[in-house]
């Protein structure tokens, strides 16, 4: 039970996620990979409604410190930037895409972060950034697998 719990904890790290999890899960750890699958998607989905929800609290909060009101500022500008183009044009499908990609930095923490910067619903943001956290699993297994079948 204690490597699951691994699995779990990893896929709530920013910017490692389930693209960790999943990865360590089976080939490190030699999980099942259906129960790393289901466990790494809840474990990364975990930290999103507290983000979606209390996001504009937190920041309301740590924007009393000048060092941490410019960190964030450069990060929620970065963030605008990347993605400004697409969320105009495609909104809530270009949530689920930009999740979906299993690549650092693309995951569920900052797709709050992206809902929150453009005002998305909470409860339809919830549901997108799911999706694309599943697609971005589905993804990760499969290449982990693959990947299984040539290590010794």
């Amino acid at each position: 039970m204690l490597p699951y719990l691994y699995v779990f904890l990893i896929s709530m790290l920013p910017f490692i996620e389930l693209r960790g999890a999943i990865p360590v899960g089976i080939l490190t750890l030699g999980l099942n990979p259906t129960l790393v699958f289901i466990v790494a998607i809840v474990g990364n989905m975990v930290p999103v409604p507290f983000f979606l929800l209390f996001l504009e609290d937190l920041e309301k909060f740590l924007r009393r410190y000048p060092r941490l009101a410019k960190k964030m500022d450069w990060v929620f500008e970065r963030t605008r930037r990347k993605s400004q183009d697409s969320v105009k044009r495609w909104e809530y499908i270009s949530l689920i895409l930009f999740v979906a990609i299993p690549l650092p930095g693309t995951g569920a923490w900052t797709g709050s972060l992206i809902a929150y910067l453009f005002g998305f619903e909470v409860k339809r943001a919830f549901l997108m950034i799911l999706s694309g956290v599943l697609i971005a699993g589905a993804v990760v297994l499969f290449v982990t697998l693959g990947a299984s079948t040539f290590l010794p």
